[in-house]
């Protein structure tokens, strides 16, 4: 299992990258595995659509998928052979954004499955992980380029480059101060970056500690996953 959503309706769904399904856990424990068509497909990340779909990236498979609530699957295969997508966000404006992690793009799907890319302007950037932003833009990180990137709707790309040499950020997420908060895996840092693109950094009490997902708490803290074996929480009082 590599990515994790919970949706509106109180399930859980999740990828399951070697076994090339996608799973739902239903709210009363059930579990539910959709097999994608081709093997090996490897799915990544995950997230829920504008109108409860579940929308998937394919990183072998170099497609976006999604699941009705049918339980129907379609699959959309991008224009660019081998880019593989890696996360996955609804946008501000109807439509589906993920990290295409090879090709060097920020990629855009319609309900209707048309498919646009964004070519970042630092070469082997390698994006990574993507979120909706508080101000109704995309923002997402760049693992190679050390950079923190800003997409808006209409395709405006921003880079802010992180402090921290080699801090190889990987997933990020919108906190609750109207602020991105992102892993700095490379650094064994936690980073938050203003609307104004002003970065500050947190180190990790614990050594080597290889911080890779993050999420919002109900509690209104950030909650990280730690390589090291630990689930890490930065409080924001």
């Amino acid at each position: 299992m590599l990515s994790i959503v919970s949706t509106a309706q109180g399930d859980v769904w999740f990828t399951e990258n070697k076994a090339n399904k996608i799973g739902k856990l239903t709210a009363t424990g059930k579990i539910i595995e959709y097999v994608l068509p081709c093997p090996d497909s490897a799915p990544f990340g995950i997230t829920e659509g504008h109108n409860g779909d579940i929308w998937f990236t394919e990183m072998n498979g170099n497609r976006i998928g999604r699941i009705l609530p049918s339980g129907e699957m379609i699959e959309y295969d991008l224009p660019i052979p081998g880019s593989s997508p890696s996360f996955i966000a609804a946008g501000p404006d109807n439509a589906i954004w993920f990290t295409e992690n090879q090709s060097n793009q920020i990629g855009r799907i319609t309900i209707s499955g048309d498919v646009t890319n964004y070519l970042l302007p630092t070469k082997h950037a390698c994006p990574v992980g993507i979120t909706n932003g508080p101000d109704n833009a995309l923002w997402f990180a760049e693992i190679n380029g050390n950079k923190i990137g800003r997409i808006t709707p209409s395709g405006t790309i921003s880079e802010y480059a992180i402090p921290t040499a080699n801090a190889r950020p990987h997933a990020i997420v919108t906190g609750p101060d109207c602020a991105l908060w992102f892993t700095e895996w490379g650094s064994n840092q936690i980073g938050r970056i203003s609307m104004k693109g002003e970065i500050t950094e947190y180190s990790i009490p614990t050594q080597n500690a290889e911080p890779h997902g993050i999420v919002l708490g109900s509690d209104g803290a950030i909650w990280f996953a730690e390589e090291c074996n630990k689930i890490g929480r930065l409080s924001l009082l």
